[in-house]
């Protein structure tokens, strides 16, 4: 394995020879980790295992977090390397996976969390980066170390969508984990994640991958070809291009017995919903009334609540449940909806990526690269809901009653049922990225130098395809009598539905960043320690966005998926420029100084200066101190400047003002309140301070450890305050609630002196309150000597956080979310990725676990039906084994096969009620249990 981490360096000859020999007689066990550690502590070992007894040239190259270029197993900052080779054994196709892997990453955004209907959330279809948990905004992702664009759809988390990036190509992965590069931006306070891909590459190769889940669903289909002709040296060219295919089918929970093991109606009944099929009647007062009085019954027994329905008890499960506890009542039925909709997507991932280097002397090369990605994602919710009035007389059970004669005036019923007959709300989402760089590097008069011109694109197009309907021609079909709420439809009626389906796009985005970018380095004297070097640079960028809807969605028309109002339209563009200076003093024999500062100036924001320092301290060759600190700026995305107002709703919470005047009956006083989010075009740009601390030590070649110790703070956070902490703190935070008894002339809130209820809750962008995070990244390896049994290693790579909290607002005091779900997600205590490998001859084994420990559940849901809390639980530790196996069949053909959740283990319980999905957290669980596969290279 390659490593890229910081280590002594140690010159041409200089090793001592018994040590240079055990570590090239060991050296493949570095190759056989799946993950290279967060330290890199190992960087040694994985140097000499690359190495033989010839001497040879040591190239100096450029590592991720500075721009001047050094041997590779130098620097003083802590930068994981994850290889193909790593890829390979990990069994991943897609980028988002390979993060799953990186224990220092938490809170990404996944397919899982987009599952939703009608726009449920921003960003659907988004699959990002976030390190240390501080925010998908905080984590920079790169390719090739040059920006991308954002996906383009608006919202909160501003990064690159991960289905954008080719992973077919990459050649490897560098992790920058120490936050705020003065290289490549102050904006990436929690860290750099720069995907490489493959550059000189000759000859053709076939990859293949096939995969299957032990109880059906999820399956997954890969395939790509990679090709390059010339070798620049000789023949002043080489040419590159790798294309790529994936393709990967829906999980129904239909398809998964753990979703009847989480037993969602008896823990979580306060999440089901009254509108269902056969569906509920919900009588007027009057109505129930008048039912009593003559009899009516409902399952042998006379009626006593106003929902009703007329095929309870049987309902129909297992989507539609008879639960007198539940929120149907003793007269009605339940709908589970989790036994009705998709816990991971169908998808289709195309991605090419084309490269081409051409040398015009020696001194002197031109390069051009293009990349084209398309993932589309077919996101499946629940059936559609409505609330259709029907004539009684279009129901026989209640027309037999006389309700007719009787209440003249009160004669339509409201029926809430679910369309089944239409199938399930489908949203297509498809992300397209493009990419064009080019560019020159070479040497001038001594001084290395690179510029490129980047034009990078994200589009974004959001469908609905099934399962949506225009909701005024609906709704008079019901009328009708064309469509049964309680049963079948007549044959005429579903002709009907089906040609009212709505199939086009709602909702489109496109981003774009322009961007130029130059810098140059060089060695300007010697110091007792080595070269003193310098890099020079400078980057210039404009970046665009726009989003809007469609007429249809404007209209506010279509069932299941509410108009967004004016928020989905935005057209806004800046200019970025930006230039830095390192410095490289190697001062003393054993010490080394790497010194930067960065200035940035954003159109309409203003001007920052950071500076980053790091230090490195070799005091004996196997021991290695190191530590660096900076500062960090996150400039406000264009969205939080000028986004108009979007209108949402809180989850279930409770009114203070209500419970007050209502004896603290949550079952009348809570309830999902309006929100109204507003941007800000006066905010200022978040900062940071950061620092870390470590070392890495191998005195024997069986055994290396390594600690990195990192400390981040932000201020001047970007945020609104959460509507949770608005309502228990009204003493401070009471002018954002708006209430139909204040009369303030606002759109929607008629004014009514007696009526003290919520209008809605106004939720607006401030710069407000801090954030604190700390941890430790460990590594630890140990390695066997070869035997006729073959060669053994281990490696645990983890991080333990000690710190993750922030205030909801300035003076508020800090609430954490370590180990502790709060608002939108948690951040484990600990997180440790642990591989085992064996290999002899051709043959390889790896075992791999996956772990994350347990913490606290949201725990704060209100069961409306009962006026009570939900159950506190305590969501248990969640540990995945894969088991997989190599064959280096001849030189040009290579298989493995592995199996993914050896142990079939289940996402452990969760109580909380952020996400669509629930009963579990979908954000690092894997849903598809036991999964099987195998995979093929061959290389001509």
């Amino acid at each position: 394995m390659n490593h890229s981490h910081t280590r002594a360096r140690r010159q041409p000859g200089r090793h001592r020879p018994t040590r240079h020999r055990l570590a090239a007689a060991l050296g493949l066990s570095a190759g056989l980790s799946l993950l290279v550690p967060l330290t890199a502590l190992a960087q040694a070992t994985g140097a000499a295992a690359d190495a033989d007894t010839t001497p040879r040239k040591l190239e100096r190259v450029e590592i991720t977090g500075s721009a001047i270029k050094r041997l590779a197993d130098e620097g003083a900052l802590p930068v994981q390397v994850i290889t193909r080779q790593d890829i390979t054994k990990a069994g991943v196709t897609t980028a988002a996976e390979l993060m799953a892997t990186v224990s220092a990453a938490s809170k990404g955004l996944t397919d899982g969390v987009s599952i939703g209907t009608g726009g449920f959330k921003d960003q659907m279809g988004m699959n990002s980066a976030n390190l240390r948990g501080l925010g998908t905004s905080s984590t920079l992702v790169l390719l090739n170390g040059r920006r991308m664009a954002n996906f383009a759809s608006p919202g909160d988390d501003q990064g690159v969508d991960l289905n954008n990036i080719p992973a077919a190509a990459i050649e490897r992965v560098e992790v920058l984990l120490d936050g705020a590069s003065a290289l490549y931006g102050t904006d990436a306070i929690g860290g750099v994640v720069n995907f490489i891909t493959r550059k000189d590459f000759q000859g053709v190769q076939l990859d293949a991958y096939g995969g299957f889940s032990g109880e059906g669903g999820a399956g997954k289909r890969t395939g790509s070809i990679s090709g390059g002709y010339g070798d620049v040296s000789r023949d002043g060219f080489n040419l590159f291009g790798v294309l790529d295919f994936q393709r990967t089918n829906a999980l129904r929970t239909s398809q998964r017995q753990f979703i009847s093991d989480l037993r969602i109606p008896e823990r979580l009944p306060h999440l089901l919903s009254g509108v269902t099929y056969p569906g509920n009647i919900r009588l007027s007062s009057d109505q129930r009334d008048y039912l009593q009085s003559v009899g009516f019954t409902i399952n042998g027994k006379p009626i006593v609540n106003r929902t009703i329905n007329l095929s309870a008890p049987n309902c129909q499960p297992p989507h539609t449940l008879y639960l007198p506890s539940g929120i149907g009542g003793e007269d009605a039925c339940t709908y589970d909806y989790m036994r009705d909709l998709e816990l991971y997507p169908k998808t289709e991932k195309t991605g090419f990526l084309g490269r081409g280097v051409f040398k015009i002397n020696d001194s002197h090369q031109a390069f051009v690269e293009y990349a084209y990605s398309r993932a589309r994602s077919w996101y499946v919710g629940t059936s559609n809901r409505i609330d259709a009035e029907l004539d009684v007389s279009k129901i026989p059970e209640l027309a037999a009653t006389g309700l007719a004669d009787a209440l003249p005036d009160d004669r339509s019923i409201l029926v809430r049922t679910r369309m089944i007959e239409g199938g399930n709300r489908a949203s297509q989402l498809t992300s397209t990225g493009t990419r064009v760089v080019v560019g020159m590097n070479g040497t001038v008069s001594g001084w290395d130098y690179d510029w490129g011109y980047n034009h990078s694109v994200n589009r974004v197009s959001d469908r609905d395809v099934r399962g949506y309907y225009p909701e005024d021609a609906t709704l008079q079909a019901y009328a009708d009598g064309l469509l049964n709420p309680f049963g079948a439809s007549s044959a005429e009626g579903l002709a009907l539905l089906k040609s009212l389906n709505i199939d086009q796009e709602v909702r489109r985005a496109r981003g774009v960043m322009d961007s130029v970018d130059a810098k140059v380095s060089r060695a300007l004297t010697r110091l007792d320690g080595g070269d003193l070097a310098v890099a020079l640079g400078a980057e210039f960028r404009r970046e665009k966005a726009a989003s809007s809807a469609s007429d249809l969605l404007m209209s506010d028309n279509i069932l299941g998926d509410s108009s967004p109002g004016d928020a989905q339209f935005t057209n806004n563009s800046r200019k970025v420029w930006a230039a830095y200076g390192e410095l490289l003093a190697p001062f003393a024999k054993g010490w080394e100084a790497q010194l930067s500062l960065r200035h940035d100036r954003y159109q309409r924001i203003g001007s920052t200066t950071n500076p980053k320092v790091g230090l490195r301290w070799t005091p004996m060759p196997d021991l290695t101190l190191r530590a660096s600190a900076g500062t960090g700026f996150r400039a406000p995305s264009m969205d939080d400047l000028y986004r108009p107002t979007k209108v949402s709703f809180t989850s279930i919470l409770p009114d203070p003002v209500c419970m007050a005047e209502n004896d603290n009956d949550l079952s009348f006083c809570a309830d999902a309140w309006e929100t109204r989010t507003s941007s800000n075009p006066k905010l200022k740009p978040e900062k940071s301070r950061q620092f870390s601390i470590g070392f890495l030590t191998d005195p024997s070649p069986l055994w290396s450890v390594g600690v990195d110790y990192w400390n981040i703070q932000k201020r001047n956070l970007i945020s609104t305050l959460g509507d949770d902490v608005i309502l228990s703190n009204l003493d401070k935070y009471e002018p954002l609630v708006h209430r139909y008894n204040e009369d303030e002339g606002l759109a929607g809130c008629d004014y009514d002196a007696s009526d003290s209820s919520i209008c809605f809750i106004e939720l607006r962008k401030e710069n407000r309150g801090r954030e604190k995070a700390s941890g430790l990244d460990l590594t630890l390896q140990l390695r066997s000597a070869a035997t006729e049994w073959g060669r053994f290693s281990a490696k645990l790579v983890g991080t333990w956080t000690l710190t993750s909290k922030r205030q909801t607002g300035d003076g508020d005091p800090y609430i954490s979310n370590l180990g502790r779900f709060v608002t939108d997600g948690v951040v484990q205590r600990w997180r440790h990725r642990l591989n085992l490998d064996w290999s002899r001859g051709d043959w390889s084994l790896n075992l791999a676990n996956t772990f994350y420990s347990g913490y606290t559940d949201q725990n704060s849901a209100i069961d409306t039906d009962t006026g009570t809390v939900v159950e506190k639980n305590k969501v248990k530790a969640y540990s995945l084994w894969d088991l997989s196996g190599g064959w280096e069949a001849t030189k040009a053909l290579s298989l493995r096969a592995g199996v993914k959740n050896l142990f079939d283990t289940s996402p452990p319980f969760s109580n909380q009620a952020y996400f669509f999905i629930s009963g579990y957290d979908p954000s690092y669980t894997d849903p598809r249990g036991r999964f099987f596969y195998v995979s093929g290279s061959y290389r001509f």
